[in-house]
C-alpha cells in the first residue's frame, strides 16, 4: 500500500471514529431525564411554573368526623369476588380455601392451584358423595380482615406463615390445624454482594442483629413491605422487636431499639415489587423475600445473597369456625393428597421446601403480641419524623360520577389511618389548580376541614395534572421550612389522563431534585401514566378500582402515615 492511500484509509478510520464517538456522546442521554438538577434549583424552578400557574384557594368548609370502627372495618372490604379464584370446585360438596398467592397463582407460583385441579379430578368421596376443593388467592392479611371482620369466611386458610392464624386466634375465631406444613419455605434478608461483604468483615457474620446493627449505624439501606399485608413484613417486624427485647417485644427498650432502626429505613414498602424496583435503581442496599421468590428469580439470585430469618413460612393449613364434619374431612383428604411423593417433589421443583434444615431462633409468639406489634408499628415507624403529605385530586370531567365517588368515599373512610401528628394538606385540579386545604396538623379540626373538602370536590373541564403537582410540591417546600425534619409525600388520585397545563417531561427533573415520592391511586385509569410518574422516587403505583379502593388506601396509610 502507498503512502497517499495509507493517509485516506487513516483519515477515514479518524471520521468514522468520531461519527462513532460523537453519536454515542450526542444520544447518551436518550430515553432519561435531560439533566439532574440540585435540590435548590429545582425548588427555584418551581417556584417559577407556580407563579404562572396562580392556584386559587377555596373557602375552608367543615364537616362532622365520625368512626363507627366495627362497621367501617367490614365496609373497606371489596366484595369477595374481588379476589380471584384460581381453581374452582367441581362438585357440590367442597371446601373453599384461601391461600396466599405464592402458591395460588400461575406458573411456579400455581403449584396448589395444580394440586386442586388434580385433586377435584381423582373422584374422593365422602359419605358416598364426590368431593372437590376449590382455591381463592387472598393476601394473607387481607384474608385476616374478611375472617375476622366475618365479611367473607372460607372453610380452610392456608397463609404464608402461622402467625396469622394465631392472631385469627386472638380475635376470637377458632381455627382447627389440618397440616402445619402444605409446602415449606422461608423468609429472607436479601443483601448485594457488596453489602454482605460489608457486613461479613465487620461484624464477623450475616444475621438479623448484625443487619440490624448495621441499618441503626447507616451503614447500608434496608428495606421491608407493609408489615399488616405482607407475611414476609410482619414477620421481620415481631423479629426486629424481639431482637431487642426477646422477652418481652413491646417493652420500652423494644420499643427505643426498635425507633433508632427505623430511622435508616428508607420507606416501608407498600408491595413487594414496589421494593424490588428500588433496590434495582440502587435505593436499597438489603431487602426481604421469600426463599421460593428468591431461587426462581435469576437475576436476584445472581446479584443478591439469601440470609434466613424469623419464624417458618410453612404455609399451613386450618380449617376456620364451626365447618361441617365432612368439609372438614375434604380439608384433610386435601392435605393428604398434596402430601404425597409426586407432590412433594413437584414443588420443591417450584421452589418450594428449600432450607428444610433452618430452625427459627426464636420461640412462638401469641397473636395478642403480634396485634400489638402492628400497632407500634403504626405509631413509631417514624420515629418522631411526621409526614408532610398533600393529596392531588383529579376533579377533572372524566372522573365524573363512580370515579369521583369512589374518590371522596375512599378518602374520608380512610383518613382515620392517617396519624394526627401529621401535616396534611389538598389541591384539586381540572382546567385550573386550586388549593383545597393548606398544609396543617392533621388533628380534629384539619380532619373535620379534610372532610369537608373532600365532600365539597365535583367533576368539571380538562385535567391539568402536572400543575397541580406542582402546586403541591410547593406547598410541601413552603411548609419543610417549617418542620425541616418532616418526611415528605405527595399522593395523586386520578384517571391517569392529562391534557392541559405542564407535561410529565415538563417537570420530571424538579421531581427528581427534590426527591420527593408521589403515591398515584388510578380509578379505572391509564395506568401506565400513573406508574411513570411514582417511578421516578420508588413510590407505588395503585391500581385501585371503585370496589376496593377503600381498602387500598387503608393500606397505603397503615404504611406510610
Amino acid at each position: 500500500m502507498d503512502k497517499k492511500k495509507m493517509g485516506i484509509l487513516v483519515v477515514g478510520v479518524i471520521v468514522v471514529c468520531a461519527l462513532v464517538f460523537g453519536g454515542i456522546y450526542l444520544t447518551r442521554n436518550l430515553g432519561k431525564s435531560d439533566k439532574v438538577i440540585s435540590q435548590d434549583n429545582a425548588k427555584s424552578k418551581l417556584t417559577k411554573m407556580v407563579d404562572k400557574i396562580d392556584p386559587t384557594t377555596a373557602q375552608p368548609v367543615k364537616s362532622p368526623v365520625e368512626y363507627d370502627a366495627v362497621e367501617d372495618e367490614a365496609n373497606e372490604l371489596p366484595d369477595i369476588d374481588t379476589c380471584e379464584v384460581t381453581t374452582s370446585a367441581t362438585t357440590q360438596l367442597y371446601a373453599e380455601i384461601y391461600s396466599s398467592p405464592e402458591k395460588a397463582g400461575t406458573g411456579t407460583d400455581g403449584w396448589l392451584c395444580e394440586m386442586a385441579d388434580e385433586f377435584n379430578r381423582q373422584g374422593f368421596e365422602v359419605n358416598g358423595q364426590k368431593i372437590s376443593v376449590q382455591i381463592r388467592k387472598v393476601n394473607s392479611g387481607q384474608a385476616l380482615d374478611y375472617i375476622a371482620t366475618g365479611k367473607a369466611v372460607p372453610d380452610g386458610l392456608s397463609p404464608s406463615n402461622m402467625l396469622w392464624v394465631d392472631m385469627l386466634n386472638a380475635k376470637g375465631v377458632k381455627t382447627e390445624t389440618i397440616s402445619e406444613s402444605m409446602v415449606g419455605n422461608v423468609a429472607g434478608i436479601l443483601l448485594s454482594d457488596d453489602t454482605y461483604k460489608q457486613v461479613t468483615e465487620k461484624y464477623g457474620t450475616v444475621d438479623l442483629k448484625a443487619i440490624t446493627e448495621a441499618t441503626e449505624a447507616g451503614e447500608f439501606a434496608m428495606g421491608y413491605t407493609n408489615p399488616f399485608a405482607s407475611s414476609a413484613g410482619l414477620n421481620f417486624l415481631i423479629c426486629t422487636l424481639e431482637r431487642y427485647d426477646l422477652k418481652n417485644p413491646l417493652s420500652d427498650t423494644a420499643i427505643a431499639g426498635f425507633q433508632k432502626f427505623q430511622k435508616n429505613v428508607p420507606f416501608v414498602a407498600l408491595t413487594t415489587m414496589q421494593m424490588r424496583e428500588a433496590a434495582e435503581k440502587g435505593s436499597l442496599n438489603g431487602f426481604i423475600l421469600e426463599y421460593q421468590s428468591y431461587v426462581n428469580d435469576a437475576v436476584l439470585s445472581k446479584n443478591y445473597k439469601f440470609t434466613p430469618f424469623g419464624y417458618r413460612h410453612d404455609n399451613p393449613l386450618v380449617a376456620v369456625g364451626e365447618i361441617s364434619q365432612e368439609k372438614k374431612e375434604v380439608l384433610e383428604k386435601f392435605s393428604e393428597y398434596c402430601a404425597s411423593p409426586d407432590a412433594v417433589k413437584r414443588a420443591t421443583d417450584y421452589g418450594f421446601n428449600g432450607m428444610s434444615d433452618y430452625t427459627p431462633e426464636y420461640d412462638a409468639v401469641s397473636g395478642d403480641v403480634l396485634i400489638s406489634a402492628q400497632k407500634l408499628y403504626k405509631t413509631n415507624k417514624d420515629n418522631g419524623r411526621p409526614v408532610i403529605g398533600v393529596f392531588v385530586t383529579d376533579t377533572s370531567g372524566s372522573m365524573d360520577g363512580s370515579p369521583m365517588r369512589a374518590l371522596q368515599d375512599s378518602l374520608t373512610n380512610s383518613m382515620k389511618y392517617i396519624n394526627s401528628d401529621n401535616y396534611i394538606g389538598i389541591v384539586s385540579y381540572s382546567d385550573d389548580v386550586t388549593i383545597e386545604l393548606p398544609i396543617g396538623q392533621f388533628d380534629l379540626n384539619q380532619q373535620a376541614l379534610f372532610k369537608g373538602a373532600v365532600e365539597n370536590l365535583y367533576a368539571r373541564g380538562g385535567t391539568a395534572t402536572f400543575d397541580a403537582i406542582c402546586v403541591a410540591l410547593n406547598m410541601i417546600n413552603e411548609a419543610m421550612v417549617q418542620y425541616p425534619d418532616a418526611k415528605p409525600m405527595l399522593f395523586v388520585l386520578s384517571d391517569g389522563e392529562t391534557n392541559a397545563g405542564y407535561s410529565l417531561n415538563d417537570i420530571r427533573d424538579i421531581l427528581s431534585g427534590l426527591k420527593v415520592p408521589v403515591y398515584t391511586i388510578g380509578y379505572n385509569a391509564d395506568l401506565d401514566a400513573l406508574a411513570a410518574i411514582s417511578a421516578i422516587n420508588e413510590a407505588a403505583s395503585i391500581d385501585a378500582s371503585t370496589d376496593d379502593v377503600v381498602y387500598q388506601l387503608k393500606n397505603l396509610f397503615n404504611a406510610s402515615m
